[in-house]
């Protein structure tokens, strides 16, 4: 997974396109990466699954 399409995935999140995403395992890093260089990064909360995915929503409210 590439940066570009990462950015992607998390504007179709923050524009309700998307409601949920779930990462793999093996996209995990990659995808941590640039979410974080995201000014609005507080607004992604992200929920462990067994097994090592994650899946990302995008929150109205910023998490303190």
């Amino acid at each position: 997974m590439d940066e570009q399409t990462i950015t992607e995935i998390l504007d179709q999140l923050r524009d309700s396109e998307l409601r949920t995403y779930e990462v793999s395992k093996e996209d995990f890093l990659e995808f941590r990466k640039v979410l974080i260089k995201r000014d609005d990064f507080k607004h992604f909360r992200g929920i462990a699954q067994q097994g090592g995915s994650v899946i990302y929503e995008y929150l109205q409210e910023a998490r303190s």
